[in-house]
């Protein structure tokens, strides 16, 4: 793994969240983009080399809706970057993880990603990222 790529926020609502992250890091998102597969909005904010992605749900069957049903807004997961995404995956099944989806995903923000079932990462659900070359 290379660095952290990005922290996931679930949020009820993109736009008050936007404005109100905007607040907070002193500047507006970078980019929205919809997410169709994974029923969900996001929003990207740049902070220092780091980045904060939002998650809305667009639908009630969505994961983020999901978790906000369960837990309510707050930190959804930690994502980061990988060289080689499906090395990786591999590695970590053979490390004793449990892969949500072995094979990798079209994600947001030009990434292919596949997650990790928090019971295996203490809780956390860890997203592994990769950008897509083109």
């Amino acid at each position: 793994m290379n660095k952290i790529e990005h922290i996931g926020i679930a949020v009820k609502n993109l736009e008050n969240s936007n404005e109100l992250f905007s607040k907070l890091f002193g500047e507006s998102h970078y980019k929205i983009e919809a997410v169709e597969s994974e029923g969900v909005n996001t929003s990207f904010f740049k902070v220092g080399e780091n980045k904060i992605e939002l998650l809305e749900a667009t639908n009630e069957d969505s994961p983020i809706a999901k978790f906000i049903n369960k837990k309510g807004e707050g930190i959804h997961h930690i994502a980061f970057d990988v060289s080689d995404i499906e090395a990786e995956i591999k590695r970590l099944k053979n490390e004793g993880f449990k892969v949500l989806n072995e094979t990798p995903k079209q994600g947001a923000d030009n990434k292919l990603v596949a997650f990790l079932h928090p019971k295996s990462s203490n809780g956390v659900l860890i997203e592994l990222c990769q950008e897509i070359k083109d």
